[in-house]
C-alpha cells in the first residue's frame, strides 16, 4: 500500500495534463491560482466550469463529459459534499487519478476512486506538493 506522499509523487511524475473541475475565472481564488501556477510549471490545464468560457488562457468545458480527449488526472475544486458526484463523473470520463484540493475530503469519493482503481489524493494542494517535491511536469 502506497503512502499519500508516494501517490502524490506518482501523480506529479505521470500526468502532464490536469483537468480542473471547479476552475475559476477569478484570479483571487485558489481555483484560478493553482491551475495558473501549475501551467507556469509545465502542466497543461483543461478547465471545467459551467459558467466560464476561458480560464488561465484555456477553453473551458461545461462538464467532464464534454472534454473531447482522454481525461487522466482530475483535480477538484468543489465542496466536499460534491466530491462523490465528481468522482463518479471522473470514472465515467475514464480518469485514472482523482485529486481533491486542500480542505476537500470525502469517504464516498475515496471509495468510488478505489473501486475504479484510480490514484487518489484528498485534502492536499497541488502548489504545496509541487513545491515540496520540486517536480515539474513530465514531458509527453
Amino acid at each position: 500500500m502506497s503512502t499519500t506522499d508516494e501517490v502524490v509523487e506518482q501523480i506529479l511524475r505521470t500526468y502532464d495534463t490536469i483537468t480542473v473541475v471547479g476552475a475559476s475565472a477569478n484570479p483571487s481564488k485558489a481555483a484560478n491560482e493553482v491551475p495558473a501556477y501549475m501551467a507556469e510549471h509545465g502542466w497543461r490545464i483543461i478547465p471545467v466550469n459551467p459558467h466560464a468560457d476561458e480560464i488561465v488562457g484555456q477553453k473551458v468545458y461545461r462538464t467532464l463529459a464534454e472534454v473531447p480527449e482522454e481525461v487522466g488526472l482530475v483535480d477538484v475544486f468543489r465542496p466536499s459534499e460534491d466530491a462523490a458526484e465528481v468522482a463518479r463523473q471522473a470514472v465515467a470520463a475514464g480518469a485514472t487519478a482523482l485529486w481533491l484540493q486542500l480542505g476537500i475530503a470525502s469517504e464516498e469519493a475515496r471509495a468510488i476512486a478505489d473501486d475504479a482503481g484510480l490514484l487518489y489524493v484528498e485534502d492536499r494542494c497541488l502548489i504545496i506538493e509541487q513545491r515540496r517535491t520540486g517536480l515539474v511536469a513530465p514531458k509527453s
